[in-house]
């Protein structure tokens, strides 16, 4: 069994008698059950009975359902209702929004609405830069999705979508003090979306995509990146990206192998995939070879996409054949930003001696962690309930923050590799070993730090290359 998760934490009301052992009862329940025990308050005392809420993490809905049997199975104990702890949370939504400024007078209301109001309009109207210092533009990004390709639950439409993205406004807010707002659209024409973002661009100082599917979130970024003058980042690639390179820079160190010397195999080319290989490019690692459903990706390859035709042409230098299992064989690095339980530590056994492993799938990753790490020098995924999450919040809060203290234009490769490189330091060299090769999320100087280095990388003019 998995083990049990904040994720699906529950808080059962239960009538109990006021005896001296009702309270280690219902704990010895919810032991017995596999749940984890985090609370256990009594709401109500009577002479007789009692009120207790029992508050437990649980593995899935299916695990609290036992939970809730075991509980009512203890004699004397009825069940009044049971509260899921995560639909608690997020009941009327996560976001809500406050004025900056005091509106408790007339001359407050006369400064801030009319008339003064038409004096900043008229300002803009001759000056439309003013906007971004006279208006939430300068502080402000769109959190942007079609609902196709979200989180690990596929093509599930905008509404279900939204509250992800009210998730990641929230964590923009919290730590990088970036006001962003949820914009799921209810379409998943590429040009609709285009001209829809295109159009609702004068109220942002930059574009977040989120949860948008391959290959078409690639020609939305793309085309919005030349219509805009506002910078576009796709999370699903480049966050993924930047957190993956920080990662792998400390992974390295840990192991003693020169960037530009390892081999690396990635499984899985869509949207983090595609980004990922381009960075590790960028930053001059050759040999790459990416692997699809059908194996290897080569330059033989038919029917692909440009996006995967990029891949085809720029990686695997060796002409390597063969399923990622075969790939695998002696490489030094394994990305996996694909599917779950595709490979086992016997296929983990065949990689080069001190091999780095960053199985990413979520929630189940394309290996077993803990048989990887039978074998693999350095273990990494998407999970917090193991070491070294790789987990993209330690990039977009603090990227956008520098990209709109900076005022720039558009995202470069520099800003990224500015941005990975500022993690990885995050982790001193006093600290760094094979169980922390990344911050934690809430480690406070993180995000300034990726801020500070993004604005000093990011290029306001121009176009890159």
């Amino acid at each position: 069994m998995a083990a049990p998760s904040p994720g699906y934490a529950i808080t059962v009301r239960v009538d109990a008698p006021s005896s001296s052992t009702a309270t280690s009862g219902l704990a010895a329940a919810v032991s017995s059950a596999g749940g984890a025990l985090t609370a256990l308050d009594v709401v109500e005392s009577h002479a007789d009975r009692m009120v207790v809420d029992v508050t437990c993490d649980t593995v899935d809905p299916d695990h609290a359902e036992s939970i809730t049997k075991a509980l009512a199975d203890v004699p004397g104990v009825s069940v009044r209702k049971v509260s899921d702890r995560t639909f608690l949370l997020h009941l009327g939504g996560k976001l809500e929004v406050n004025p900056k400024v005091p509106l408790k007078h007339r001359d407050d209301l006369s400064r801030a609405y009319t008339p003064g109001v038409a004096r900043v309009c008229l300002a803009i109207a001759e000056n439309p830069e003013d906007a971004r210092r006279l208006t939430i533009k300068r502080n402000t990004v769109a959190v942007v999705t079609d609902g196709s390709a979200v989180l690990g639950l596929g093509n599930i439409g905008p509404a279900a979508a939204l509250p992800v993205m009210e998730g990641k406004a929230a964590l923009f807010k919290q730590f990088a003090g970036v006001d962003a707002w949820p914009v799921c659209l209810d379409t998943q024409d590429t040009d609709e979306i285009v001209s829809i973002v295109k159009a609702l661009a004068p109220v942002y100082g930059g574009i977040n995509l989120e949860d948008i599917a391959a290959p078409r979130c690639f020609e939305i970024e793309a085309r919005l990146r030349e219509l805009l003058d506002i910078p576009v980042f796709h999370d699903d690639q480049h966050g993924t990206a930047i957190v993956v390179l920080a990662a792998l820079y400390n992974a390295l160190r840990v192991v003693g192998k020169p960037l530009d010397g390892i081999k690396v195999a990635v499984s899985g080319v869509g949207a983090a995939g595609h980004a990922i290989i381009r960075l590790l490019h960028a930053q001059g690692v050759t040999d790459i070879v990416a692997c699809d459903r059908r194996g290897a990706v080569g330059p033989d390859g038919k029917d692909r996409d440009e996006f995967r035709r990029w891949i085809a042409e720029n990686t695997n230098p060796r002409g390597v054949t063969g399923s990622l299992k075969e790939v695998l064989a002696g490489t030094d690095v394994f990305i996996g930003v694909s599917g779950p339980n595709l490979l086992t530590g016997d296929d983990i056994a065949t990689m080069a001696p001190d091999a780095i492993v960053f199985a990413l799938a979520n929630p189940d990753p394309e290996v077993d962690p803990i048989a990887a790490r039978e074998h693999a020098a350095v273990v990494a995924t998407g999970r917090s309930d193991f070491p070294n999450q790789i987990n993209n919040v330690l990039a977009f809060p603090g990227f956008f923050r520098g990209m709109l203290d900076a005022g720039a234009h558009e995202i470069t490769d520099g800003a990224m590799l500015a941005a990975a490189r500022a993690i990885a330091d995050s982790v001193g060299p006093d600290e760094v070993n094979a169980s922390y090769i990344v911050p934690s999320v809430f480690d406070p100087e993180v995000a300034p730090a990726v801020a500070a280095a993004v604005k000093q990388a990011a290029q306001p003019h121009g176009k890159s290359s």
